[in-house]
């Protein structure tokens, strides 16, 4: 799987870290949460079903000639997500880039999801066997201009949920330690913020190393600090799944690390492995991958929410 693959991958995991807050903030919180559910609902099946293609097909298209034919994937109905998006624009409070970016994510997978169910169909009934590949060789650049599109659409809109959720995680850990200080809540909330931008960091198209090291210099810091803040103060709501699940995703961080800065190639096991079905499945089971990293972060978001927060 492609890193932009499992960058939308973790679209369905990344979750806003929010408390009771004032009607304004609900009202914000309404907004951006349809353009969340959109993504959620739809990017990383739409990225795999990209992978699972160029697992088989040449960038130039296929050919009929291949040795197997994999096909691809569907998306799910676009039109909730597609109402969704029309009705956050009109909420408050207004935002025109994120508005602009959700109405253009919208028609993105308006023109890519009935797409891949034409060419899902196509290669599911193995259609390419009586007319020689012709309608896959047609479609060819259909799929990818469309792909294309979507990308762009849905790096747009993502970057515009960052930017909003990120400020108001920021504003919000700052708003606890100032009515409780830096006890059991934000810790727990520390920890999910940094880990969240962690993430991103390792799993960019071209990784910064100076940007990862500082993300899990400070992650690891908040790792330590939680951990025995959880150990002087039994009484907190700080369980050892938590502090499990946090150990865990941050060896697999540093182990990813390791891989970039040394720009250690994978063996050919390990490349069977995350090539696998269009690199689903147990791609995960790779030591310092990122798809072991979306695994990590995926474990790390369940033990949170299954009880975690205050």
């Amino acid at each position: 799987m492609t890193l932009t693959a499992l960058i939308a991958r973790l679209a369905a995991v990344l979750t806003v870290l929010w408390t009771a807050q004032p009607a304004t903030a609900a009202s914000s919180r309404a907004k951006l949460q349809s353009y969340i559910e959109c993504t959620n609902a739809l990017s990383g099946r739409a990225y795999e079903a990209q992978s699972r293609y160029f697992s088989w097909a040449a960038k130039s298209g296929p050919t009929g000639k291949e040795k197997i034919i994999y096909g691809l994937y569907t998306i799910s109905d676009t039109a909730d997500c597609q109402r969704g998006i029309v009705a956050a624009t009109t909420l408050e409070p207004r935002n025109a880039e994120l508005e602009t970016a959700g109405t253009a994510y919208a028609k993105a997978v308006g023109v890519l999801g009935p797409l891949l169910k034409e060419a899902d169909d196509y290669y599911d009934q193995k259609n390419f066997k009586d007319d020689k590949m012709a309608k896959g060789k047609a479609l060819h650049p259909l799929l990818v201009a469309a792909w294309n599109d979507f990308t762009v659409a849905d790096d747009r809109l993502r970057a515009s949920i960052d930017v909003i959720s990120d400020q108001e995680a920021i504003e919000e850990l700052a708003a606890i330690e100032k009515r409780e200080g830096r006890k059991g809540r934000y810790h727990i909330e520390a920890l999910m913020m940094k880990a969240k931008r962690l993430v991103r960091e390792e799993s960019g198209e071209k990784p910064d190393l100076a940007r990862i090291t500082e993300a899990l210099n400070d992650y690891e810091g908040i790792v330590k600090a939680t951990e025995q803040y959880a150990a002087e103060n039994k009484d907190a709501k700080i369980g050892s799944s938590l502090v499990g699940s946090a150990k865990s995703y941050l060896t697999t961080a540093k182990n990813l690390m390791r891989r970039i800065r040394d720009k250690t190639p994978y063996s050919t096991g390990e490349r069977m492995i995350m090539g696998a079905a269009g690199g689903s499945g147990g791609a995960w089971m790779v030591e310092g991958s990122p798809a072991r990293l979306t695994h990590d972060y995926n474990q790390l978001i369940g033990s949170y929410n299954r009880g975690a927060r205050f």
